[in-house]
């Protein structure tokens, strides 16, 4: 039997999440990234809405999350020596929390990157052996009763 938790009885609150991940791309294509030569257009715009757009689309895509109504939402995106760095934020005064958003945010930022930049990453024989995706995971966190002043 499959069931969402009831959530009903909790009062709403104000709840935040931080999600942060890593894609681990070639130098050759953080050079790309930095420099603007992406045959697709620009993976940094395109990936922080993407990760926008994921993360009110959540519970379409994980089934036991509740609908939330974010009432903030954020997504950057960043080239380091790293790779590509993501932070996806969000919020809501809800029920229950937020940090699947986050994630789903975060993941769907990353991939959308890893997918425009996926031809400077392929060897000769069409694999990644330079690219990663992850860690990704909740940095914090937060619920905080509302002011009913």
């Amino acid at each position: 039997m499959a069931q969402q938790k009831d959530v009903g009885g909790k009062p709403p609150l104000r709840r935040r999440a931080v999600a942060v991940g890593l894609l681990k791309v070639s130098s050759g294509t953080r050079r790309a990234l930095r420099g603007g030569r992406v045959e697709k257009g620009d993976p940094v715009a395109a990936g922080e809405l993407a990760g926008l757009l994921a993360m009110k689309r959540t519970p379409d895509l994980i089934p036991h999350c509740h609908v939330v109504g974010l009432t903030k939402s954020r997504v950057d995106i960043t080239v380091s020596n790293a790779g590509v760095r993501v932070r996806a934020e969000a919020e809501a005064l809800d029920r229950t929390g937020v940090e699947m958003e986050a994630l789903v945010g975060a993941s769907v930022a990353l991939l959308t990157v890893w997918d425009m930049v996926k031809y400077l990453e392929k060897d000769a024989r069409g694999r990644y052996p330079s690219t990663s995706l992850g860690p990704v995971r909740v940095l914090s966190k937060t619920k905080t009763a509302v002011d009913e002043r």
